[in-house]
């Protein structure tokens, strides 16, 4: 995603805060379909890698916050990428929000949904129609969550483990740290939601895989739905170039055998192994004063270089607008197609 925002949950730990958020959580399935007249291509490493199945599903997974004075949503999708606009198209479809986040895991598992991995450099890989119910999908499952919300208190805890993560590029660079927020019912404690955000490229499965899946984000979802019988949002944090699953020996199967990173066996027991760092953090977690919610967003313009991008974009290989750079990345420029730009080009984009 190249939409970033800042969302504040203001305040600090304060035991037996009254819970003044009503929080809900929604989960629509994007899986797409195959058919051998329509072909999926499987994003994250190179051209022409068609799925030949479904693993595991994926999902839209949403959390809705509301103080009584903003309503906020945050969406998890289980694929590569989306672009800005197609956040714009949701938030349209979505009135009476104060803020919109959608963002991707960035699975390596899924179908394109940018435009890089179709069957040659020269052709785009995405599905207009599979963007077109994927769209559709995430704003009902935002939808399901608003209608679910009910008054929630939190409590936010972290763990860390650095031999999770392995950094393939300089300079090495590790957040071996997990991020968790429990929403629990006031009074009774029972869990009603976590909120779980991890830096990790969801590519355990590698290149070779042609199967659909959402790679250890699936496993660990699971294993935390099934432990504390509760919807779980996952969010994929600053992964970087490039933190992504160890290969230091350190997944092992129940006999101690060293696991091989491409492999399903190592994709769910490294899921279940991040999952038991969450619930760490979960047991560690102290609890939280939700309101009042504070967001800050801000449009920006970002000049573009990369020949290869604009060559690309040209082509249709990347269906994005651009806009004419102004010289200023606060001021944005006039929408300028890429087969006819009479100024450099910037891209519209949020932090």
């Amino acid at each position: 995603m190249l939409g970033m925002m800042a969302l504040w949950l203001a305040g600090a730990a304060a035991a037996g805060q009254a819970a003044d958020v009503r929080v809900g959580f929604g989960k629509v399935e994007v899986t797409p379909e195959l058919s051998d007249d329509r072909p999926v291509y499987i994003a994250g490493y190179g051209q022409n890698r068609r799925a030949t199945g479904v693993h595991d599903p994926l999902y839209a997974r949403a959390v809705v916050l509301d103080d009584g004075q903003r309503r906020v949503a945050m969406v998890a999708v289980d694929v590569v990428g989306l672009f800005y606009p197609e956040t714009q198209a949701v938030r349209e479809a979505l009135p009476g929000f104060d803020y919109v986040l959608v963002a991707a895991t960035h699975n390596h598992e899924g179908p394109d949904t940018m435009g890089l991995w179709g069957p040659t450099p020269f052709k785009s890989g995405v599905d207009a129609e599979y963007m077109r119910t994927l769209r559709e999908r995430i704003v009902e499952a935002v939808r399901q969550a608003a209608e679910q919300t009910k008054p929630a208190k939190g409590v936010y805890g972290t763990a860390q483990d650095d031999t999770l993560l392995r950094d393939s590029r300089l300079p090495l660079a590790y957040d071996g740290v997990i991020r968790v927020v429990r929403f629990a019912r006031p009074g009774s404690g029972e869990a009603m939601g976590l909120l779980v955000q991890w830096s990790c490229h969801p590519e355990a499965m590698d290149s070779a895989n042609t199967e659909i899946t959402a790679d250890f984000p699936f496993a660990l979802v699971r294993t935390l739905e099934e432990k504390y019988q509760c919807p779980v949002v996952y969010f994929s944090g600053a992964v970087g170039g490039l933190m992504a699953p160890p290969r230091n020996g350190c997944v092992r199967d129940a006999a101690g055998n060293e696991l091989k990173q491409g492999t399903f066996e190592y994709t769910e027991t490294y899921g279940r192994m991040v999952a038991e760092l969450a619930v760490k953090a979960i047991e560690s977690g102290t609890l939280l004063e939700l309101a009042p919610l504070a967001i800050s967003a801000q449009r920006i313009a970002v000049p573009l270089a990369n020949r290869l991008y604009m060559m690309a974009a040209r082509m249709g290989v990347l269906k994005r607008p651009s806009r004419a750079w102004t010289g200023d990345f606060r001021t944005l420029g006039e929408l300028q197609s890429p087969r006819k730009m009479k100024h450099p080009p910037a891209l519209e984009t949020e932090v």
